[in-house]
């Protein structure tokens, strides 16, 4: 679709919303932004877009004139394509958008795009890293933070984009083709957005919809839902495995990660070569590693870069230890399978602060690999009776209900031992008392470093 002159409505006015109005000005399209919550500050929105263009805004009711004008819907991430207005756009036959395909339709060069419930942030950031280290003009965009929308005009024929594509965002694609994919793993998650989890499923394998035959999927041998998924899809097929050695693909084996292709065996790196911790690591390992060997990076490299890559911050990230008590931020643990990484990862007895906003996840198999290690379980937010409830179940009693994440890290600081560790790992979403996970993990920090004051 030629967009100038296109009048375009951008649903939501977040940051995702703003990158989108302003590069659909800068395209020569109309952008109209509209966002259902009425006390949204239009000066505000306003304030933050960054072109020549004042766009029209509306909040609470779009008025039918607007609608009757559209040409082009785009969905910010937040809203559900299942809302009654959605759906309306698309009984008038408007093509309804995300942002990840706006981006896709504007930019140029190759796109290399993650996607996955747990591990996406840090294979993206290490992905990014590698082709970065390799390649002249590499932008790493989507839910990492930095929204695709904001930098698709810059990029060139010769340039590589690493997005982080998440779940909401695979909703709304129309023509969105990456040259590699990779799907990590698929684990209950967002059944509050997507109902149930044969939908969570598809719409994560929708990711390999406009793949090719020339082009690679990189998947979790594993999952059982990714196993067999691979077996039946157009683009090439590349498995991982933590677990087994694999007759073709890339795997651990002991202390060593091999990749194996039709015509030889290459060693990749050791893991204690590598800065990154646990298995579930060294699985985002080697995804990021298959992903940029298929995009044409030699091994040489591909283990340079490797060998030089830190934590992502908020993802088991240490903090700092204050009287003999370690405090580690895994805010980005967002989901109970993700959150169940940071327990793994603890060699101490773990005081874990977790809790927050209700996706409909269960948290039973989050609260069964405490394994021994959780002292205390310190709830906050609004999952916090629920999830006291389940641990009780399951004959887990030690949990105590504080009203926020300060008086969390207090109580914490207050009762934990030297040698003891104090872990923010909430398996729940920030939403109610932060605006993201990231706001989260930086109150955290801020608590804890003013425990040394």
């Amino acid at each position: 679709m030629q967009l100038k002159g296109k009048k375009v409505l951008v649903f939501g006015a977040g940051k995702s919303g703003v990158g989108a109005a302003e590069l659909l000005a800068r395209t020569g399209a109309e952008p109209v932004i509209y966002d259902g919550n009425p006390d949204v500050d239009k000066e505000a929105v306003l304030g933050k877009i960054n072109c020549d263009c004042v766009p029209e805004i509306y909040t609470g009711i779009l008025p039918e004139a607007v609608k009757e004008a559209l040409d082009l819907v785009v969905l910010s991430p937040g809203v559900p394509a299942d809302l009654p207005l959605v759906k309306e756009f698309y009984a008038r036959g408007l093509s309804v958008w995300g942002e990840v395909e706006l981006a896709y339709r504007v930019g140029k060069g190759e796109v290399l795009a993650v996607t996955g419930t747990n591990g996406k942030t840090t294979t993206t950031a290490l992905l990014g890293k590698i082709m970065a280290d390799a390649r002249p003009s590499v932008f790493v965009v989507g839910n990492i933070g930095t929204p695709y929308t904001s930098r698709a005009q810059e990029t060139r024929e010769d340039s590589v984009t690493v997005a982080e594509i998440s779940s909401f965002q695979l909703e709304t694609i129309e023509k969105f083709a990456p040259r590699v994919s990779a799907i990590l793993n698929i684990t209950e998650d967002h059944l509050n957005r997507h109902h149930t989890m044969e939908e969570y499923i598809r719409v994560k394998e929708r990711i390999v919809e406009n793949q090719t035959s020339s082009d690679v999927c990189v998947l979790n041998y594993e999952d059982e839902v990714l196993r067999k998924f691979g077996e039946g899809i157009r683009p090439r097929t590349v498995y991982f495995s933590s677990v087994r050695p694999l007759p073709q693909g890339i795997y651990l084996d002991g202390d060593q990660i091999l990749l194996k292709t039709e015509r030889e065996e290459i060693p990749v790196v050791k893991t204690g070569e590598l800065k990154l911790l646990g298995k579930h690591n060294y699985e985002n390992v080697m995804a990021a590693v298959a992903m940029a060997w298929y995009a044409g990076v030699s091994m040489e490299s591909i283990r340079r870069s490797i060998r030089e890559f830190t934590a992502v911050e908020h993802r088991i990230e240490y903090v700092t230890e204050v009287g003999g008590v370690a405090y580690y931020n895994d805010s980005k643990g967002t989901n109970p399978d993700a959150a169940i990484q940071g327990i793994r990862a603890m060699n101490r007895p773990t005081w874990l602060i977790g809790g927050g906003y209700d996706k409909e996840s269960s948290y039973d198999q989050w609260i069964q690999a405490f394994d021994g290690k959780v002292r205390t379980l310190v709830l906050i937010g609004q999952t916090r009776e629920k999830i006291k409830a389940a641990a009780e179940r399951l004959g887990f009693t030690d949990t105590v209900l504080c009203e926020n994440l300060r008086e969390a890290v207090l109580f914490c600081a207050e009762n934990a031992r030297p040698g003891d560790a104090v872990l923010l790992s909430p398996a729940c979403a920030s939403w109610g008392q932060f605006d993201n996970y990231e706001q989260r993990g930086d109150c955290f920090k801020e608590y804890v470093r003013g425990l040394q004051a």
